[in-house]
């Protein structure tokens, strides 16, 4: 049976075609939720996590790193974009080895580097030091993004597959905000309290390592390299002897993997350029202005102590929350679309209000936000939804590079942005972006919501 004929279930997905055939088998994209299925999206939960508290960490470490190691414009934005630079170049580089070496050893690997660099952090003595160091945990944290991201595709039902994705953003969220709040009480507790803010992430990172340690190989990539009975016995251990694998869940090349070329043939460059493109445009503005919170709202002339960075803070955590309600009820293409036009319309408004419009700007700025956060959800979903399984990974990692070097640029930019054409310019340049992200989504965003890992990515 072709598995784009098959018939709808009551829940509103479409049946499998083991279930239709015979009756007596399920394939592994329609198995109910289990506690496998919970373990390993905790452990790529608690990555997203602490690599959300990695990046949170340096917003408020900067002011009193500033007073030991004086910092100008440029190491400024340096300082803040280089994990950023880092999970790009990790993204290209893992993405390319997960598909050639398999998800579970980048799984490993990716916090063993994580883990060595944060702690390495509160040794630092120069600026130059610190930029390698953080460097390499984005180099680890690029690993992680693009494996984590296929490994919790490639075990998830199709019913649950866009609210596990979909959280890696809340639990990211939760991560960076908690980071913002130790920085925003304890970043001047002592002259040192910089290297102790920003080493902290190692320890979370470290339980990640560990609890890590004996996670299994994906079989849709095992299916994929001919290793079918492996593949089977990992499937049957986890979810039961009735399960079975798709049998064109490889993607149609068994035993090798196409490479960074395959995304660029006819069938996937559309989805390549839209997944690169999108996600660019939805994370320059997040990190371009959630990295230095404190003196935008300086620059918009919001005091500090007035309570606002806690609130927006707050924004983030609730946006991203309502996001999995939104991506679970909404249609993925609608979503995307209609946050990029809200989110748009908020950073116009900012641009354009003058300094004493305060309480105005508070609540574009707090629209904005919860926007943003919540429709970062897609994210986690669309990429590892849109490739097939022979270049998932890298897939994912090229998606991930592109936003990340855009958001390295964004972000070193922004502080001599304000410095040099002032607040309102800058956020009409950001507005721009967001512009761009909207126009890309309504041209190429597919929907791939109710359809299996296999269908979704041929569609």
């Amino acid at each position: 049976m072709d598995i784009h004929t098959t018939g709808t279930s009551a829940s509103g997905f479409p049946a499998s075609p083991a279930v239709c055939a015979g009756g007596t088998g399920i394939m592994l994209d329609d198995v109910p939720l289990n506690r496998f299925h919970i373990k390993i999206a905790a452990l790529t939960f608690g990555a997203h996590f602490t690599e959300g508290y990695v990046l949170g960490t340096i917003a408020y470490a900067l002011g009193s790193l500033n007073r030991q190691i004086p910092l100008d414009a440029f190491w400024t934005g340096l300082l803040a974009s280089s994990a950023l630079l880092g999970i790009f170049l990790g993204s290209l580089v893992f993405g390319w080895l997960a598909d050639r070496l398999g998800r579970q050893k980048i799984f490993l690997c990716s916090f063993l580097i994580i883990t060595v660099a944060a702690f390495l952090q509160f040794y630092v003595s120069a600026a130059w030091m610190l930029v390698a160091l953080r460097v390499l945990i984005g180099f680890g944290m690029g690993g992680d993004f693009v494996v984590g991201h296929a490994i919790l595709a490639e075990f998830s039902p199709r019913k649950h597959r866009g609210t596990l994705l979909g959280s890696f953003s809340v639990i990211w969220t939760i991560g960076y905000v908690l980071a913002n709040v130790f920085g925003m009480f304890y970043a001047d507790a002592s002259p040192d309290a910089w290297r102790w803010l920003l080493a902290s992430a190692g320890v979370p990172a470290l339980l990640v390592l560990v609890l890590r340690i004996g996670t299994p190989e994906s079989p849709r990539w095992l299916l994929g390299k001919g290793r079918k009975e492996e593949a089977m016995r990992i499937v049957h251990k986890h979810f039961g002897a009735h399960v079975t694998l798709d049998g064109n869940a490889a993607g149609g090349q068994t035993g090798q993997a196409a490479g960074f070329a395959r995304l660029f043939q006819a069938d996937l460059i559309r989805r390549t350029l839209f997944n690169c493109i999108f996600f660019m445009c939805l994370v320059i503005p997040y990190f371009a202005i959630y990295t230095f919170l404190p003196g935008i709202l300086a620059a918009i002339r919001i005091a500090p102590g007035s309570g606002a960075d806690l609130l927006l803070n707050g924004f983030l955590v609730l946006g991203a929350l309502t996001g999995i309600w939104l991506t679970i009820k909404l249609p993925r293409r609608a979503f995307l679309i209609g946050a990029f036009a809200l989110c748009c319309v908020s950073l116009l408004g900012l641009s354009m209000l003058p300094p004493s419009a305060q309480v105005v700007m508070i609540v574009l700025f707090g629209i904005f936000t919860l926007t943003m956060s919540a429709f970062s959800n897609l994210v986690g979903v669309y990429p590892p939804e849109c490739f097939p399984t022979e270049v998932r990974a890298c897939g994912v990692g090229l998606s991930i590079a592109c936003s990340r070097l855009g958001s390295a640029i964004g972000t070193f930019l922004l502080p001599l942005g304000i410095e040099k054409a002032g607040i309102q310019l800058t956020m009409l340049a950001l507005a721009a972006v967001l512009l761009v992200g909207m126009v890309v989504s309504i041209a190429w965003a597919p929907e791939t919501k109710y359809l299996t890992l296999n269908q979704a990515s041929t569609s």
